[in-house]
């Protein structure tokens, strides 16, 4: 496979040829999901020329303020893949319900879901921003003819193939079917994207992560542990310099963590204790997770592993931690002795802060 010259067309076809179990019409509908991510990188790139920009006065079904360039995505990947007659159905980020495939159309046995624009909230500061995308197949109770959204409700080990576009100072588009992962890169004198980073793997270890430092205050003693050690450097018992970064863009923190290792961690907190977690499972971390697993990272919540959490609704949200797997593996320890105990500071009697109130 010769880099540059093979284009994701290609690429798909070959895939078939290895594995006979992406049958049918699978790499067709990959296709109409790489024209949604061409069109809008297209509206990504115009940014004020384009009138994109803002707000768009309402809010999605997550109850956050819609972007002007949140809705047009939304309506490019619809737009491109209800017709080609390779889904039963769709669900994105920015709609409440399913979005069935119309009766006009033909319907095939995939399912799609997707959020169509990643980090929204860096639209408006001309940061990077993505579009992540995971392919189901119909459970063999569907009815293609009227999908509900129980359908939909696989855990994240049935995905047939997950990826995301990356709207950056070059657009890339990072894609796995279950045998590795592979960058491809946006030629815009020809239109296609172009095997530019074959085989991406994630180093085991690294002296970086990415978490949003502003919540440290609600983040759970695991958490809190890992994020002090790192941030204690040679001096503490990691024994080396770590460096912190934050996007506020999943796909550019996912992609960073591919193209030179690191850890991404949106963990549970206690800033809304009703919601166990910031991320959605369906939209943002099952992608991510099949992703990080086949370039050898792991996905965790912290407590077990992403892909083997059971979706319970469409709009579901869990903690995420991913990336290097030593790292990963670390957070995941530190969880499990702070829940029996063998994390807990000793406090002594004898030595500690004085003072005339309480503190249990």
């Amino acid at each position: 496979m010769l880099c540059g010259r093979t284009n994701v067309n290609k690429f798909l076809i070959e895939e078939q040829r290895r594995n006979p179990a992406l049958f049918g019409d699978f790499s067709m509908l990959i296709s109409d999901v790489v024209r949604s991510c061409k069109a809008i990188a297209q509206g990504v790139s115009r940014g004020s020329l384009a009138g994109v920009l803002g707000d768009e006065g309402r809010e999605n079904v997550q109850g956050e303020a819609q972007k002007k360039l949140d809705v047009l995505a939304n309506q490019a990947f619809i737009h491109h893949c209800e017709w080609g007659g390779h889904l039963a159905a769709m669900a994105s980020e920015e709609m409440e319900d399913i979005y069935p495939i119309p009766s006009e159309h033909p319907r095939g046995k995939y399912l799609l879901v997707f959020d169509p624009l990643d980090g929204s909230s860096n639209i408006d500061v001309n940061l990077s921003v993505g579009s992540i995308f995971s392919v189901l197949r119909c459970p063999e109770n569907c009815n293609a003819d009227a999908p509900i959204a129980a359908d939909f409700l696989q855990p994240g080990s049935r995905q047939v193939a997950a990826g995301y576009a990356l709207y950056g100072p070059s657009t890339m588009l990072v894609l796995t079917v279950g045998s590795g992962v592979y960058g491809f890169t946006l030629d815009r004198d020809i239109g296609e994207f172009l095997l530019t980073h074959p085989h991406l793997v994630i180093s085991p270890e690294t002296r970086e992560f990415a978490i949003n430092a502003s919540n440290e205050r609600f983040w759970e003693p695991p958490v809190q542990r890992y994020v002090s050690e790192c941030l204690a450097g040679k001096t503490g018992i990691r024994g080396k310099d770590f460096n912190m970064r934050w996007v506020a863009s999943m796909v550019a923190e996912v992609h960073r963590i591919l193209m030179r290792g690191g850890v991404f961690l949106y963990p549970r907190d206690s800033k809304d204790i009703s919601r166990p977690g910031r991320l959605r499972l369906m939209y943002e971390a099952n992608p991510m997770a099949m992703i990080v697993g086949q370039a050898c990272g792991l996905a965790s919540t912290g407590r077990e592993r992403i892909l083997d959490v059971l979706p319970t609704s469409l709009h579901q949200r869990v903690p995420v931690i991913l990336g290097s797997r030593d790292e990963v593996e670390r957070i995941e320890r530190y969880h499990r002795e702070h829940e029996t105990g063998e994390d807990q500071p000793y406090k002594s009697p004898l030595f500690s802060t004085r003072t005339l109130f309480r503190n249990d």
